[in-house]
């Protein structure tokens, strides 16, 4: 386990109460280490609480509760393996197992058994789902970012970048940032920077004919004509009612020597806009 847990967590995976939880640190059946005015919980601490709900559920006297869960923590704190452990009750006693050892600081049938790697896997699944929450808050903020973009671009282009590029460093997958950032920095006399910009959205939106179409902008300035073209090429293959690049098309096709193309693409252009 990466970090130890806090008592809400700890609750989460057990399916108890904080006030549970808290009383039976209080009864001295185990010895988080103290965060503050909260308690942080190691993943022995955590097999010791189980034990320990699982003993009181099945009857067994807090006496011998106590007195075998001491001895299980002194297990623990001895580097006993974890994996593989089982803790259970038999009537009014208490056992522990191993994969290849049993020890018993009570003795007798199994009432109950539970499994040490179980509570791992749940740890893992509430790791995973913070995680998770996480990625959402931060897909939340990054969408506030670009919209607050947005709002900035007539007035503001600089503020405009710099809330595109916060937006990205939350989300480096939301693709209308990079085409938003591109365009701003090719209008601010930068296609370089737009070039690497439209790049990275492709990586993430490989057949956007918006992307490329920008992308043949910005390649234009900077790299001419043969550049550019592929993909303008690309635009209208992957949207054949794209205007504008059939007219940047027309006019490349023109520069190059290739008439019959240039035609085609003016013909187009002409019939997407006059409808």
């Amino acid at each position: 386990m990466s970090r130890n847990l806090s008592t809400a967590e700890v609750s989460r995976i057990l399916g108890m109460k904080e006030l549970q939880v808290r009383e039976l640190v209080r009864s001295g059946l185990c010895r988080p280490v103290r965060d503050g005015r909260s308690y942080s919980f190691s993943f022995q601490d955590l097999v010791v609480l189980r034990a320990a709900q699982g003993l009181f559920q099945a009857n067994v006297p807090r006496v011998r509760v106590q007195r075998a869960l001491a001895a299980l923590a002194d297990d623990l704190a001895l580097e006993q393996p974890l994996s593989g452990l089982r803790i259970f009750a038999d009537g009014r006693n208490v056992a522990v197992r191993s994969e290849d050892a049993a020890w018993q600081p009570e003795t007798g049938q199994t009432l109950f058994n539970f499994d040490v790697d179980e509570l791992a896997d749940r740890v893992e699944d509430l790791r995973s789902a913070a995680a998770a929450r996480s990625s959402e808050s931060r897909r939340a903020l990054a969408e506030r970012e670009f919209c607050r973009a947005l709002d900035l671009e007539d007035d503001d282009h600089e503020g405009a970048a710099n809330a595109y590029a916060r937006a990205l460093e939350l989300d480096p997958e939301l693709v209308d940032a990079y085409v938003n950032l591109g365009r701003l920095a090719h209008v601010s006399g930068d296609p370089g920077s737009a070039i690497q910009l439209y790049q990275a959205a492709l990586e993430h939106s490989e057949d956007d004919p918006v992307v490329h179409f920008n992308l043949g902008l910005a390649l234009e300035d900077a790299q001419g004509a043969s550049q550019a073209i592929v993909h303008y090429e690309r635009a209208v293959a992957l949207d054949p009612d794209f205007a504008d690049a059939h007219f940047n098309l027309a006019g490349l096709c023109e520069l190059l020597g290739r008439s019959n193309d240039a035609l085609r693409h003016y013909h187009a252009y002409k019939k997407l806009t006059e409808g």
